[in-house]
């Protein structure tokens, strides 16, 4: 496979490096539509990290079964939760993002911050050509995954080295994997809770509601499951709950394979039905508010609570914007960044002047 045209350059001119934060989310559809959906979920559901079934059943599965069905459903969803700026994974992304490039440089981190997709836009591959095409030559990879999993962290280091194969000057690469456990976002996370308690008295139940995986993930050594524990055990002690008070779930199950358990919605409904009337449930692996939190647990969820005999329930955001948060995530960056002189700025007007260019370039590849 030919490797993709490079930017212009002069050999033996001294390179100045330039360091960029790649942020990385998981992905939105461009429209709340089921042609959206449509590419979106292909693209999504065809990632052999997403989905481990051999690849010839899955794509009759795939393109038989769920493509001409499930992207009218979800793009119903979709439509619930949709702003006029767009999605709001995309918007939330963006924005800390851009906020996140300003913490840094207040710290004096003179680094671009880009948001980028595994799926969809703008993808990871686009945003690495248009770094490249700016003289970016160090680039940290900064998923918002707080949990490893092979599914999220892993697929997102396989897009970027699908980008590197087709490169022929790297750049100066660093992933962070994991910071489930990392003192400042265990802060933002309780910040969170207690601000909504100040508002609103405690809850019989906190539950803490992890996006799932398939269980057979822990059994193949993937260490998602026991990271999402250490997250709410943390979170549990700093705010003085005990294990009555405090209820872990997993959600998004597909499919007819078992997951993590227990999951979020049968829980919910369980707890009702014990004369639980009170929940206050937030979703600490989603560092922004997307689908999977103000539709199926804000919504779905919800309902499911109070039609089993639930009185009260609050869904707590996601940690969006919230100033503990980016300060929790621009220390984590900074510990990544070290070694690195960050103190020459990356060509802002460079950058804006290629960008046309280096999107070219991405849909070349």
């Amino acid at each position: 496979m030919p490797f993709a045209p490079e930017p212009a350059h002069e050999h033996g001119k001294p390179v100045t490096p330039t360091t960029a934060v790649l942020l990385c989310n998981l992905g939105t559809p461009d429209a709340p539509t089921a042609p959206a959906l449509r590419r979106y979920l292909k693209e999504f559901l065809s990632d052999p990290r997403v989905v481990e079934i051999p690849r010839l059943v899955w794509w009759f599965i795939l393109n038989g079964l769920i493509l001409p069905v499930r992207p009218k459903q979800s793009a119903a969803k979709y439509a619930t939760i949709w702003t006029d700026e767009g999605s709001p994974l995309k918007v939330w992304t963006c924005k800390q993002a851009s906020m996140l490039q300003g913490y840094l440089g207040e710290r004096g981190h003179r680094v671009l911050v880009r948001p980028a997709m595994r799926y969809g836009s703008p993808a990871i591959a686009a945003v690495l050509d248009e770094l490249r095409a700016a003289g970016i030559t160090r680039v940290l990879v900064l998923p918002l995954y707080p949990q490893y999993s092979g599914p999220t962290t892993a697929s997102v280091s396989d897009a970027v080295s699908n980008w590197s194969r087709l490169s022929r000057w790297l750049p100066e690469f660093r992933f962070v994997n994991q910071y489930h456990d990392d003192p400042g976002y265990i802060a933002a996370l309780a910040k969170r809770v207690t601000d909504h308690w100040k508002q609103s008295g405690r809850p019989d139940r906190l539950v803490l509601s992890f996006h799932g995986v398939p269980r057979r993930t822990l059994l193949l050594g993937d260490p998602y499951h026991c990271q999402c524990l250490k997250t709410a055990r943390l979170l549990g002690e700093r705010l003085g709950l005990s294990a009555v008070e405090l209820v872990v779930t997993f959600q998004s199950r597909f499919g007819k394979a078992e997951w993590l358990q227990p999951y979020t919605e049968p829980t919910l409904i369980a707890l009702a039905a014990q004369g639980v009337k009170r929940v206050d449930i937030m979703c600490p692996g989603f560092p922004a508010d997307c689908l999977e939190t103000l539709e199926e647990i804000a919504q779905e969820a919800r309902a499911a609570f109070m039609s089993a005999g639930g009185t009260e329930f609050n869904y707590l955001p996601c940690l969006n914007d919230q100033h503990e948060w980016l300060l929790a995530l621009t220390n984590i960056a900074i510990t990544h960044l070290q070694g690195w002189d960050c103190s020459t700025a990356p060509d802002a007007a460079l950058l804006a002047d290629q960008r046309e260019r280096a999107l070219a370039l991405g849909a070349e590849r």
